[in-house]
């Protein structure tokens, strides 16, 4: 895998291991309970950001499996999409910098579609596996 590949496929997958287990289920950063209070309510505003940080640690380690990439770099738009749209909504007093958020996502999403985009899948037919058929 080229340099800049295995600097994506590592940075991006940190990003996403770090704000959710560190930040979210280790509760590193308390702030992102407030921000799923203010969306959902503060009952149950715990137990969903440990939800939260957990799906975020279960992407950060698909990016790392390197498999069906572009699959992976759907799932992660629409979480920062769907994350970003509530956050924005229901919880902007709680963002340290709206805008600037937004704006790093989209960033973020770039380099992970470009990534998703310049790796071949790890997954392969039955076929590939026996090496019955050329690719």
């Amino acid at each position: 895998m080229p340099p800049l590949l295995t600097f994506l496929r590592i940075g991006t997958a940190a990003v996403w291991l770090v704000f959710g287990f560190v930040f979210k289920v280790l509760h590193a950063v308390p702030r992102h309970d407030q921000i799923v209070a203010a969306v959902l309510g503060p009952e149950l505003a715990r137990p969903l950001t440990i939800a939260v940080g957990a799906a975020e640690t279960l992407l950060g380690l698909w990016i790392l499996s390197g498999r069906l990439p572009r699959t992976c770099a759907a799932v992660q738009t629409l979480a920062i999409v769907a994350m970003n749209t509530l956050e924005m909504a229901f919880a902007r007093d709680h963002l340290l910098a709206p805008v600037s958020m937004v704006l790093a996502n989209t960033l973020f999403l770039t380099a992970g579609w470009y990534l998703a985009v310049q790796t071949r899948s790890r997954t392969r037919t039955l076929a590939e596996v026996d090496g019955c058929c050329p690719r």
